[in-house]
């Protein structure tokens, strides 16, 4: 039996009156996942924990199968171990983003809004020349910076402190005086790269081109040194993770998953759909692997601009360029398999953040199909009655794993 899961990062949302009342999941053309619904179980799960926030960072461990009560120790630290930074136990990692802030004239850098966490998706290759600019002027013992990919970077604080830090896309269109770092040093490092980079080259580019420019770092997901156990030796299968982003490609890295290379992923809307698809496919039936995981970023970069076309667009996309093509492969290739689609957690159009509401699940199994009248989406989720009140029991169910001892 292979095992597959599609994850449609903040997939999930809320009715949305000019859709009619529907949500962008129940309103967009999804033929691949209508028919698939009609041989599946739908329900919904809670995928993060009562008092927890609900970031994909909690999200995902939970959909992965790890209790994020146990496991969470920062967003930061996962993606730090994807680039490959070398964490002490001392050290605490901190996601790193370059945003765009509003530049007017005469007013101190804390009357500054932001107005775009992700510089209109600004490529890895602009942004890593920004972020050596910064690292000209700024990188200094204790504080280290590291590239990313596109606008997502990461800073280590030797011997630091795990601050509370308010994450940006949570803030869009704020003053950011209420949210800037309490730390002396930390508030000081961004507010020089303002001026550091607001006069780039690259960014006079980007506003001639009537792009956001990259203008400011800004310092969130603060964490320590994570340690997850191993996947294989925890459910039995060998996994391989197929994202572009460097959070997913972490929380891989430590559950000693490997990670798949897929020329083209970028994280956004126009990503490389079809080559993290053939990755799956050819994971699953060429190199031996049991488990694949294919994290789709786009629906929820789509719902932090506040785009219902283009979040839209990002469920089709998932629909005709993943779940289609990937189910077709693993039916011609004779397989049996069981495939989980499901959101990490909601990304309301309405608030362009997310929330901890429960997410609809999708689970098919090629060798048993049910017969049923459902199409996925979160209403009829709801309306089935299967409810999973611990996210990260789901993996369990999903990988037949019937009795054991939750890790």
């Amino acid at each position: 039996m292979k095992y597959v899961v599609v994850l449609g990062d903040g997939m999930a949302d809320e009715p949305i009156s000019r859709l009619n009342g529907k949500t962008p999941l129940s309103y967009a053309k999804t033929p691949a996942l209508d028919a698939l619904s009609k041989k599946s179980e739908i329900g919904m799960v809670s995928t993060i924990p009562e008092g927890m926030k609900p970031g994909s960072d909690t999200a995902n461990l939970s959909v992965i199968g790890y209790d994020p009560r146990k496991y969470y120790s920062g967003r930061s630290p996962l993606e730090a171990l994807s680039i490959g930074v070398p964490m002490q136990d001392t050290d605490i990692a901190m996601r790193c983003n370059i945003v765009t802030l509003s530049e007017e004239e005469g007013i101190p850098f804390s009357k500054r809004r932001i107005l775009d966490h992700s510089s209109g998706e600004i490529s890895t290759e602009d942004c890593a020349v920004l972020l050596h600019a910064v690292m000209e002027e700024l990188d200094r013992d204790p504080y280290h910076f590291y590239v990313g990919t596109s606008y997502r970077h990461c800073l280590i604080w030797q011997n630091g402190e795990v601050e509370e830090l308010t994450p940006p896309h949570d803030v869009l269109g704020r003053e950011i005086a209420p949210y800037l770092p309490p730390d002396r040093m930390l508030y000081e490092m961004m507010e020089k790269s303002y001026e550091i980079l607001k006069d780039h080259p690259i960014n006079k580019e980007r506003r001639q081109n009537g792009l956001n420019p990259a203008n400011c770092c800004w310092f969130w997901g603060a964490g320590t040194k994570p340690a997850l156990p191993s996947f294989r030796e925890k459910t039995g299968k060998k996994g391989i993770m197929i994202s572009a982003v460097d959070l997913l490609k972490g929380i891989a890295v430590g559950a000693g998953m490997d990670v798949a290379q897929v020329e083209g992923a970028t994280g956004g809307l126009h990503t490389n759909y079809e080559g993290k698809t053939q990755a799956a496919v050819d994971a699953l039936i060429k190199d031996g692997y049991d488990f694949a995981y294919i994290h789709i970023e786009a629906p929820d970069e789509m719902g932090h601009q506040g785009s219902v076309e283009k979040k839209l667009q990002a469920i089709e996309y998932l629909d005709a360029r993943v779940v289609g093509p990937l189910t077709e492969a693993l039916d011609r290739s004779g397989e049996a398999y069981r495939l989980l689609v499901m959101p990490d957690h909601p990304t309301p159009i309405r608030i362009r953040t997310h929330t901890a509401e429960s997410v609809p699940y999708l689970l098919y199994d090629s060798t048993s199909p049910q017969k049923n009248d459902w199409n996925y989406n979160e209403a009829e989720a709801i309306l089935s009655g299967n409810f999973i009140p611990e996210g990260y029991k789901l993996m369990d169910k999903f990988l037949e794993i019937k009795q054991k001892m939750h890790l």
